[in-house]
Parts: C-alpha cells; structure tokens; sequence
C-alpha cells in the first residue's frame, strides 16, 4: 500500500477461485460440478491492489437483518440480488432456511417477486444442464435464478438483462455470505453490498464445500478481526452512488425493531 500499510496477503485472495467441484445434497437430486471461476480469477489481480472492493457497505448476521422497505423507498434501489447457499438456504439445498424466511418474505413484499432473483455460482450457470437445478429451486423458493454464463464477480450483463428495467447497477443490491465473490461483484459495479454471515455452522453446515468454508472463515476473519489490515480496509468501504448511509437511511434492523422486522 502506499501509505505503507500491511494489507491482506496474496494467499488470502486465493479464495476468490469460489466454490470447486461438489455434488448437490439435500432437496436438490441432480449432480452438479462446477468449473473454475475463471472470471474470479480475472478479478483476483484487482481486488489485490483494491482490497477495499471486499468490504461491504452493510454487514448482517442474517438477510432477516435488513429493512428492504427503507431500502426501496427511501434508497434508491428498485432490485435484490440474493446469492444461495448459506444466504438463503442450508448448502445444496433448496429449503429456505429459517433464520432467512422473514428476510426473503421482507424483500418480496417491498419489491415483488419481479425485481427479486437468486444469482449463484451454480445454480443457473453453464454446470447446471438444462438448468435443472435452477428449475428446481425456482419452484421451492418462489424466487427467479439468474441465467449467466460468468460467475460472480462476473456476470452484470445478465443480471441487467434479467430484470429488464433497470439500466444503472447503482439500483441493484447484492446480498451474500461471500466477500470475494457476492461482495467484490457488487462493489465492482456500484451495487448496494450487503454481507451476511453463514446461516449455517456445525453439524447443520455438514454440505457445505470444505474447500468455500475455509476460505470463507479467512476471508471473514482478514476483513473483520480486530487487526490493523482489516480496520484499514473497512475504512476504505466504498460509498454508494444512492444510499446515503446507515446514519441518514438506516437500513440494520435492531433487535427491538420488532415492527420494521415482520413489516
């Protein structure tokens, strides 16, 4: 850095590779491999010299966290972005979990099930053939999945065309578990960036993709542990073209926000 400050190494930003080969589990019967994320590997030199593109302008514990009517009426932004497994639902499944059924409810409701879609690194993607995958959790969920050939970070010009309407990425808000891959794709275009923690841990996050847990905790713990390179990085959180700010347009609900929380 040029100020002389120690920042992430380069192995951090090895995740940025995504989630590799693993078969869908639970609801979800089709096999599934992904290929490399060779549009995250693109990115990976960028985001080295930027680390800031990681850090999100809002950090949940859960999607449930968020007040997506303020979002949409007093935000700027006209539509939600979800990432799946571990945002929506238990790893490779197609159940919505439930620490993330009231957020889900939330965001339909304010912005219509037109303007709200799941955008993942599998499901959708050229690993899912005949979109089958897709299919499915379209059904179980009630929720579009984005075709896309690019993976996350990559992939905007499907998304826009998805939605049809929207011409800026600056309306868009993307929501998601992972830094290097939901966070870095939304920041990278001048999206709204919401981070939420795993939904899942322990037994409960048993399907998840070994190799995406450990870089997920690294990514987690490089970004917020109580050390220098993370509080500097945070503090180079890239502002939002529309949203003015948790302080003038509050977007966390807080525990004894019971009313904004089922709104």
């Amino acid at each position: 850095d040029a100020n002389g400050a120690r920042l992430p190494s380069e192995d951090y930003f090895v995740g940025i590779l995504g989630e590799h080969a693993s078969p869908l589990r639970g609801n979800i019967t089709a096999a599934m491999v992904q290929s490399i994320n060779t549009k995250a590997l693109v990115t990976l030199a960028s985001v080295i010299r930027r680390p800031y593109l990681a850090s999100p302008q809002i950090h949940v514990a859960t999607i449930s966290d968020v007040n997506y009517g303020a979002m949409k009426e007093r935000c700027g932004i006209r539509a939600v972005i979800f990432d799946k497994d571990n945002t929506l639902t238990a790893p490779y499944d197609s159940v919505i979990h439930p620490d993330a059924a009231l957020g889900l409810r939330n965001a339909l409701d304010a912005f219509g099930q037109s303007h709200v879609a799941i955008l993942s690194n599998s499901a959708g993607t050229m690993d899912d053939p005949g979109y089958k995958d897709a299919e499915m959790i379209e059904k179980a969920l009630g929720v579009s999945v984005i075709r896309h050939n690019e993976k996350k970070p990559g992939g905007l010009r499907e998304v826009l065309d998805h939605f049809g309407d929207i011409d800026e990425a600056s309306q868009l808000c993307m929501v998601g578990d992972r830094l290097l891959t939901d966070i870095v794709f939304g920041n990278l275009y001048g999206m709204l960036t919401v981070h939420c923690d795993p939904l899942c841990k322990g037994a409960e996050n048993r399907n998840d993709n070994k190799i995406a847990s450990v870089i997920r905790t690294g990514e987690n713990a490089a970004l917020y542990g109580n050390w220098f390179g993370g509080r500097m990085v945070r503090k180079r959180t890239l502002p939002h073209a529309l949203w003015p700010g948790e302080a003038e347009c509050p977007l966390i609900i807080s525990e004894g926000d019971a009313n904004e929380r089922i709104s």
